[in-house]
Order: structure tokens, then C-alpha cells, then sequence
């Protein structure tokens, strides 16, 4: 049986600016792997309501698992 896959949303101004490093792909990446997740897509998007739903509806059609990180606002 294949392993499950998924996408991760890393959200926020702050990372596409490059005033904040993104930290969290990289140990994310590592994790899934260990556990048998295969993380096939991440993708950094704005603190923008409408992009985050329109986002996470499309990678919900197309993995079985999306994750988030970010985005938690002011």
C-alpha cells in the first residue's frame, strides 16, 4: 500500500517579504517522512482571507492530508 500523501500551506506576509525565515518546511518534511507521510507540495501564500480558502480547497482536492502553518494574523 502506498503511504499517504500531503501538502503543506506555510501562510504569511511576513515569509513571502523574507522578513521572517521559514523555519517549519524543512522539519515538516523530515517528520512526514519518518511517519510514512509523502509530502508532495508546499506552497507560501499571503495573509489573505480568500487565498488561504481558495488554497486549501484546491490541495484538499488533490491530497489526501493539508497542513498549515502561519497565518495567525496581527
Amino acid at each position: 500500500m502506498a503511504n499517504p500523501d500531503a501538502a503543506l500551506i506555510i501562510i504569511g506576509d511576513e515569509v513571502l517579504s523574507g522578513r521572517t525565515l521559514d523555519a517549519n518546511t524543512q522539519h515538516i518534511a523530515k517528520t512526514f517522512g519518518e511517519v510514512g507521510i509523502d509530502l508532495k507540495e508546499v506552497r507560501v501564500i499571503p495573509d489573505n482571507r480568500q487565498k488561504i480558502i481558495d488554497t486549501v480547497n484546491a490541495m484538499r482536492a488533490e491530497y489526501k492530508y493539508v497542513f498549515t502553518t502561519g497565518g495567525i494574523g496581527p
